[in-house]
């Protein structure tokens, strides 16, 4: 049971939706306890800094004293691969349905929001990790912090 395409498109749109996920997530230390997101988004942040140049030293260096290609190589590859794992964990998260009781906050959550005079869009079917991302955000922005009281 697959909720995904596995073609190339969408494994490029899961990592588009993990990039976009990593970027509307606010990154608030009251969140941490609740949500793995803040853990999962600093160390993708991290990977996408520094893997590469990692890489590069590790292949060079090996090169540079006439070790094993093989070796370098495989660990340069998998250097590379750590941040696309945080964004592909980010974009299957952004696309998952909320659990019932995330889902009766976000509801609560948005109702505080429009009472506040904020135009929200509709929601089409069951809220996801990418609409509470968003609707925390503006709530971040916009409210005071006393809502994170009811989390």
């Amino acid at each position: 049971m697959k909720s995904q395409p596995t073609d190339k498109r969408g494994a490029w749109r899961v990592l588009h939706y993990g990039q976009h996920y990593m970027k509307t997530w606010p990154l608030d230390k009251r969140l941490a306890p609740v949500f793995p997101e803040n853990r999962v988004v600093r160390a993708t942040q991290f990977g996408i800094r520094f893997m590469p140049p990692l890489a590069v030293f590790t292949l060079t260096w090996q090169i540079a004293l006439g070790g094993q290609l093989g070796p370098a190589a495989a660990t340069a590859l998998f250097a590379c691969s750590l941040p696309l794992q945080g964004l592909w964990w980010l974009g299957r998260r952004s696309v998952s349905p909320l659990p019932p009781t995330l889902s009766e906050w976000f509801h609560d959550l948005r109702l505080k929001l429009q009472e506040a005079g904020m135009a929200l869009a509709p929601i089409e079917g069951k809220p996801t990790y990418q609409m509470l991302a968003d609707v925390l955000k503006r709530a971040f922005n916009q409210l005071d912090k006393t809502f994170l009281d009811d989390l």
